[in-house]
């Protein structure tokens, strides 16, 4: 897989209702997956949330977006990031290392409860990042 880079959309609570509205609008594919599902123990009070959810249409576009969970403060503004994700661990860790110089590190790079690595980070520009590394499937 390719490395991609799509915009990621945090919602209060109605993601599902978002991006099933999104997918009318534009069509495709849709997944998601709600905190309950990857177990989290910190977001019990969030389980039927979505904690991730991705549209990919036959246009070529795709959209990610989440809940947040409880805890997390949605403000117009800090709503949205942009995402970098793939397969290819190197290049997205090279990204990661110069997005975050500079910047504010939200969540280290590393292994998360789904298997893949990701981490959170503000550039110094104040632009919101998100890279995760998909993990070998089997």
């Amino acid at each position: 897989m390719a490395s991609r880079l799509n915009p990621y959309i945090n919602f209060a609570g109605d993601a599902r209702q978002a991006m099933e509205f999104y997918k009318r609008v534009f069509g495709g594919t849709l997944s998601l997956n709600t905190f309950g599902e990857f177990g989290a123990q910190d977001y019990t009070d969030d389980a039927e949330k979505i904690m991730h959810s991705m549209l990919e249409t036959e246009s070529g576009f795709t959209l990610m977006c989440a809940d947040m969970p409880a805890g997390m403060e949605l403000n117009p503004g800090n709503n949205m990031s942009v995402s970098l994700s793939g397969d290819d661990a190197d290049k997205l860790r090279g990204y990661w290392e110069k997005l975050s110089d500079g910047g504010t590190v939200a969540m280290p790079l590393d292994k998360q409860v789904w298997g893949d690595e990701f981490g959170m980070c503000v550039d110094q520009f104040g632009i919101s990042w998100m890279v995760n590394i998909s993990q070998p499937q089997g």
